[in-house]
């Protein structure tokens, strides 16, 4: 899936799911070490838990992150899914 992203430096993110878990996330634009990082935090964990833990994340005074942009994403890709 490839998901816009709002608010932030990246402007995209992409990822798979693979029996219910996130796979081969990457973000276009933004910190490149700490979102391949994230990316890696996530890697093969469940939807939900990755929305759980994300979800919510602040950047400074942004009312959004990168990884809560992730977490809408999953959220995004729950609804199309179901």
């Amino acid at each position: 899936m490839v998901y816009k992203t709002k608010g932030t430096c990246s402007s995209e993110i992409s990822f798979d799911i693979a029996d219910g878990r996130v796979k081969n996330v990457r973000f276009t634009g933004g910190c490149n070490g700490n979102l391949k990082g994230i990316g890696a935090l996530v890697e093969n964990m469940p939807v939900d838990e990755a929305i759980q833990k994300l979800e919510g994340i602040r950047c400074g005074f942004k009312s959004t992150s990168c990884p809560d942009q992730l977490a809408c994403a999953l959220k995004e890709y729950k609804q199309e899914a179901s």
